[in-house]
């Protein structure tokens, strides 16, 4: 074994208890593209806030961010940049009022957005954020409000749209029904970027027939729908409004809550207005020096991800600080049913969320790691047992009829959702089954509850997973980037309820994973293999993924091999590097629109894959 490991895990061991906060948890920064600050300040303009610190330092971190060709990025090797995010960072800085179009800075992305189609070639989210704020029109035919009003049975309802979706589908519904707009006085002008590129709209008009078919079924007079589905509208956003006011914990869905309130007559300071922008004051976080707006926090995931990597490696669990960080995750199970429940009825509450406020939206992989922590906690306070029982009982009844775990909402992947011509419905509509919390929810019941292959609850997932095995052996994750993720999650899975590591499938995976890893003994891919639908390396190793393939190969290895021992090596070289590879994003969201860099995933991962190590070949 490596005789540097040791030291390593205390290294680790000692960051954490010397960064965990008063309330037992771990706060790290969410990090992601500049979309959410950009919009921060829209938003703060638009309201006429008078925060001109927290703008200012928005903008330069904006600003920070921009490459010397003028555009954006949302990542560092995205080729091309992004168009959608330079022209959200374009309009923030100006209206910031801290920039001028005369800048050579703002010269230069004027002149990348008209060379790339001006703003008609941008994302659905950046023209209907456009159209708010007066710089872009509202289309002339709107998706009809009344699907709010659909009966579950139509070929289209508003429940076939996940959660997640709905809640920035419905501000987005009454706001193009409104055709709001709220340019002030200080408004940047967007018109010289305006290109008629012409848009085909045949498929979407047809979707939106298909809704107006089915409003035709419904036994009122149009007009009495129309008004019905704007109040079910307005009362479905105020319903999942969480404590701190913010709609369902979401930054972009807060955002656009306030102009759909404002669409249908709510005064800028009237108090639910007033309170949710106080809640994205919540959001706010200091990275590198910086202030950056999160999309929402990351405060349950990554203090029940090192609560059990602490354990992993060896803390006991009645040190004060996993006490301590246990009480923190206890008091964040989630009592009341909400949403998820519309497919999975009768059964009691008992999921984790992601974020420090939420309460309307656990998710399977929350609730799988904060249990990994709560198992150990049983043993030494009785007080556990419960929300153990109630938590394990909840991912079990969240099992998709395919066999597969979704992340939030049970058979929630109708194929005519997938289908439907809005940008990133693939993705974002829907919720299906995926290879990582498969994996994950097995790796949680064979290690954690002693599930095997012999329990009924196992054959049908592990069979789900060896069917998405990809032809090199990988599988595809949707959480984390990418094939390294995925192939982590289901190789990990498997191999804790018994797959054996002679099966041809592991056999398979772990030939990709030696195959793909660099000469260094890391790993690294880029986010273009979530674009494109195939591996892509990213030329350079990361900690966290370096973390994942090392433990992958560790699952399923019964001794130790040159690959496992090359990536442990790299672990424990670089565990202290700060370079670029630190801050790429290793998180997914949306597929070519959204990724997340987790301040914390470069001292859990590796931590959890050097415990795991020692454990099982010391």
């Amino acid at each position: 074994m490596n005789n540097n490991v040791e030291p390593e895990i205390s290294r680790l061991i000692a960051y954490f208890q010397q960064n965990q906060a008063t309330d037992g948890s771990w706060r790290f920064c969410l990090e992601n593209s500049p979309l959410t600050d950009a919009y921060m300040i829209i938003l703060l303009r638009t309201l006429d806030v008078p925060d001109e610190q927290s703008i200012a330092r928005l903008a330069a971190r904006i600003a920070s961010m921009q490459q010397p060709d003028g555009c954006w990025r949302l990542f560092p090797d995205e080729t091309a940049g992004n168009l959608s995010i330079t022209v959200e960072s374009y309009y923030a800085l100006l209206y910031a009022g801290y920039y001028q179009k005369t800048d050579p800075a703002m010269r230069a992305a004027f002149q990348y957005i008209r060379q790339n189609g001006g703003l008609s070639k941008t994302s659905m989210l950046t023209k209907v954020m456009l159209a708010l704020t007066g710089q872009y029109p509202w289309p002339a035919a709107s998706p009809p409000i009344e699907l709010l009003l659909l009966p579950r049975f139509s070929p289209i309802s508003f429940y076939d749209f996940v959660g997640y979706a709905r809640v920035y589908l419905t501000p987005i519904l009454i706001a193009a029904d409104r055709k709001a707009s709220f340019p002030t006085a200080h408004t940047p002008s967007m018109v010289d970027l305006y290109v008629d590129n012409g848009t085909d709209t045949d498929s979407l008009l047809g979707f939106f027939d298909t809704i107006r078919q089915g409003v035709k079924q419904l036994p009122f007079l149009p007009a009495q729908l129309h008004a019905l589905a704007l109040r079910k509208a307005e009362r479905f956003m105020l319903a999942r409004i969480e404590p701190d006011g913010t709609l369902y914990s979401y930054f972009g869905a807060t955002f656009l809550m306030i102009f759909a309130l404002m669409a249908l007559g709510y005064r800028r300071d009237h108090p639910v207005i007033t309170r949710a922008v106080t809640g994205l004051y919540g959001l706010f976080c200091q990275a590198n020096g910086q202030l950056m707006m999160q999309n929402n926090t990351s405060t349950v995931w990554d203090t029940a991800l090192a609560s059990h990597a602490l354990l992993n490696a060896g803390l006991p669990a009645n040190d004060p600080m996993m006490r301590k960080s246990a009480d923190y995750l206890l008091a964040r199970q989630q009592q009341k049913a909400s949403d998820w429940s519309w497919n999975n009825p009768g059964v009691a509450p008992g999921g984790w969320g992601f974020s420090d406020i939420n309460t309307l939206n656990p998710d399977v992989d929350d609730t799988t790691t904060s249990l990994r922590a709560m198992r150990r906690m049983m043993q030494v306070d009785r007080r556990y047992r419960s929300a153990w029982d109630r938590g394990l009982t909840w991912i079990l009844s969240m099992q998709n009829d395919d066999g597969g775990w979704p992340a939030f909402e049970k058979n929630t992947d109708k194929a005519i959702m997938r289908s439907l011509p809005i940008e990133g419905a693939a993705a974002a509509a829907t919720d299906p089954s995926t290879a990582d919390l498969t994996g994950r929810t097995l790796e949680f019941l064979g290690n954690d509850t002693g599930f095997t292959l012999a329990s009924p609850a196992i054959g049908r997932p592990v069979s789900w997973l060896l069917r998405q095995q990809e032809k090199d052996g990988s599988w595809y994750g949707r959480w984390g980037i990418t094939y390294l993720y995925g192939t982590w999650a289901a190789l990990t899975g498997m191999c804790a309820v018994g797959l054996p590591a002679d099966h041809p499938a592991v056999q398979k995976a772990v030939a990709w994973l030696t195959r793909v890893q660099n000469a260094d003994g890391g790993w690294g891919e880029s986010c273009k293999s979530d674009v494109l639908k195939t591996y892509v390396p990213l030329g350079i190793s990361t900690l966290s993924q370096t973390a994942w393939a090392t433990d992958a190969l560790i699952a399923a290895s019964p001794k130790s091999t040159p690959a496992i021992e090359r990536g442990i090596r790299f672990l424990i070289q670089s565990g202290t590097k700060s370079d670029w590879t630190t801050n790429y994003p290793t998180g997914a969201g949306l597929p070519g629109g959204f990724y997340f860099q987790y301040d914390s995933y470069q001292k859990i991962w590796p931590l959890l894959a050097l415990g795991n190590y020692r454990n099982k070949y010391a």
